[in-house]
């Protein structure tokens, strides 16, 4: 059989003879080496092109700085009031440099205004610890042993060791949360007469303009710019502002801080509670049911029905400098209370209290004689009442007299003035309606469990806060007669 037509096997049938008779590449073997040397040829050329383009990159000049335009002028202008209408956000403040330094993380709530920060940082000092602030009213809960670096706070904050806490102005955290709280106004500022426009940056919220400004008139002034040859905008505070006028981080100095930058997360935005000590949760308050009145009515009965007595836990932020806490018993049959009162800048002293119907009767013993236990959670007082240096009066006009006398008149008479339900809430596991009363000597609540029972008696002080008794029904010892015979009052 003739094979000369076929090739042998193993060989390539794409090689054919050439005229001396030896084999090679076909015309298509020898276009594909060729396209494939060519393409090897570019690749080689575009990455050398591409390395001496790197090379010899830069980027492009930035845009110089410049005078604010009228649109840049009107959001900052607008920039307090979409503040207002955000209500809230996140912030983190650094104030001061070196051992000085305070760090401030947490919420503001500009729509209170609220504060609620944990502070911390080298230069905290007293304030190290939790702080909220609601209009003048300032309480912090002190931790000296925090970590130097601040977290954010528990969105429900712990319900014990607040107290009242007095920031001297101008110096310390004041000027930090007054400018924290000027950052929110109800209507437009002036546009700027001098601004400079600095920057375009791109932060996580997007692309903002940095722009130098002077502070709105509202909060505190910038520290001098110190003289030279600095030029316009060196040394005004500097905002990132979006295209929506809002703030993403301001940068500025002030008088007695020195550099202070504030970072605001506005996505981080949660419904904040304010402490028992500034008002509890806001709620909606409207008029009484006709339950809840038949409840506040029938509560003088009600209570000298259960055996007409209760244990008394007295919270008390009355002044700057003074928080009281105290414990004791109350007889609505016999209309006497008998407390125990620490001040907790005193923390070795007691005040024994008698309160009755023929009036006020103090006494200041050491701790150990007054109940004991610490300033923070002190002790019952003695029985029987120890005799000593009592000094009396017909009635006592400081708040701690005006709220002892409260207590025991909720369970004498029929409560008396405008009543509004502010809100419902929760002590010692009861469900209660906070039904407050707006009298001639000042605003009263009252926490009315659902059985009718009073669990607790708030007072609005002076201070700007709210001093409260929790009241706990139930077997009381026999309070006995008063430390003084009712001829020595006076």
């Amino acid at each position: 059989m003739d094979t000369s037509a076929h090739p042998a096997p193993g060989t390539d049938s794409g090689d054919a003879s050439r005229p001396d008779g030896t084999a090679g590449p076909t015309p298509p073997a020898r276009r594909r080496r060729t396209v494939l040397l060519l393409l090897g040829l570019t690749a080689v050329t575009s990455a050398t092109a591409l390395v001496i383009g790197l090379l010899s990159w830069a980027p492009d000049p930035p845009e110089p700085a410049r005078p604010i335009t009228v649109g840049e002028g009107e959001r900052l202008a607008a920039m307090r009031v979409t503040n207002l209408r955000d209500l809230r956000a996140g912030i983190r403040v650094t104030a001061g440099t070196g051992a000085a330094r305070t760090e401030l993380v947490g919420w503001v709530d500009w729509s209170r205004p609220l504060l609620y920060l944990d502070v911390g940082g080298p230069g905290a000092g007293a304030e190290r610890g939790l702080l909220q602030s609601v209009g003048p009213a300032l309480v912090i809960r002190p931790d000296p042993a925090a970590v130097p670096t601040p977290a954010a706070p528990p969105l429900v904050p712990p319900v014990d060791r607040w107290r009242l806490h007095h920031l001297t102005p101008g110096t310390g955290l004041a000027p930090v949360l007054d400018l924290l709280l000027g950052l929110a106004a109800d209507r437009p500022d002036p546009a700027p007469a001098v601004g400079r426009w600095i920057a375009r940056e791109t932060i996580a919220a997007g692309p903002v303009d940095v722009l130098a400004a002077p502070l709105p008139a509202a909060t505190p002034s910038p520290a001098a710019t110190p003289t030279g040859t600095a030029a316009p905008g060196d040394g005004q505070p500097r905002y990132w502002l979006d295209q929506d006028a809002r703030l993403h981080k301001l940068v500025t100095r002030l008088p007695g801080v020195g550099p202070v930058t504030v970072t605001l997360n506005r996505a981080d935005r949660p419904t904040l509670r304010p402490v028992d000590a500034l008002g509890g949760r806001p709620g909606l308050p409207r008029a009484l049911t006709d339950a809840e009145r038949h409840r506040l009515d029938r509560l003088p009965a009600r209570l000298r029905a259960q055996g007409g007595g209760a244990t008394l836990t007295l919270t008390a932020p009355v002044g700057t400098d003074t928080n009281l806490r105290g414990t004791g018993w109350l007889s609505w049959t016999t209309r006497t209370a008998y407390l125990a009162v620490a001040d907790l800048g005193v923390p070795d002293r007691r005040t024994l209290l008698w309160r009755d119907a023929t009036g006020l009767a103090r006494t200041d013993v050491p701790a150990a004689a007054g109940g004991g236990g610490t300033a923070e959670t002190p002790g019952r007082p003695p029985m029987p009442p120890p005799a000593g240096a009592w000094r009396f009066a017909r009635s006592g006009t400081d708040e701690l007299a005006v709220l002892a006398g409260a207590v025991i008149s909720a369970g004498t008479a029929a409560q008396r003035g405008a009543a509004l339900r502010v809100r419902e809430d929760v002590t010692d596991r009861r469900t209660v309606d906070v039904i407050e009363l707006r009298a001639t000597d000042g605003q009263v609540r009252y926490w009315i469990d659902r059985d009718g029972s009073l669990r607790r008696l708030e007072l609005h002080t002076g201070a700007g806060t709210w001093a409260q008794v929790d009241l706990s029904p139930g077997v009381m010892p026999r309070l006995g007669p008063a430390p003084h015979p009712p001829a020595t009052a006076r």
